[in-house]
């Protein structure tokens, strides 16, 4: 998962060189999510990490669909990495992330096990805001 995390801002670094290229933050996310499609696509027919059953993606709840369309998000760290830098970025994708996996924690939704939020994880929260807002400043 670190290595996942630690290949992120190299991902948005070059997205932002793919929008220079087409000047479209749209075109390069459609262009960035074609490519990923693909070698997604190849990997799952080497069968490396499980071949899967493509006909099961119609069992799959509605919200899925919804949250697929997520990706255009992409398109936002495009535009601000320029104008606050990897880092900060990075930091701010981080904190949404842990805000919102702490409300599915929480409330269980979306098949997520419930844990509760506590003073521990509240001030966890907190400790990433602050260190958000420390990356934003040069």
């Amino acid at each position: 998962m670190v290595l996942g995390g630690a290949v992120i801002p190299v991902q948005v670094a070059a997205n932002k060189r793919i929008e220079q290229a087409v000047r479209s933050p749209v075109l390069a996310a459609a262009i960035a999510l074609f490519v990923g499609g693909i070698v997604l696509a190849l990997l799952s027919t080497t069968g490396w990490l499980g071949r899967g059953r493509i006909t099961g993606a119609a069992t799959a709840p509605w919200w899925v669909w919804l949250a697929a369309s997520f990706s255009i998000f992409t398109v936002v760290s495009i535009i601000a990495l320029p104008r606050v830098g990897a880092a900060a970025v990075i930091a701010a994708t981080v904190f949404g992330q842990l805000i919102a996996a702490a409300v599915l924690d929480q409330f269980g939704w979306l098949g997520v096990p419930q844990v509760r939020l506590n003073w521990w994880r509240i001030g966890g929260a907190v400790l990433l805001l602050a260190g958000t807002l420390m990356m934003q400043r040069k």
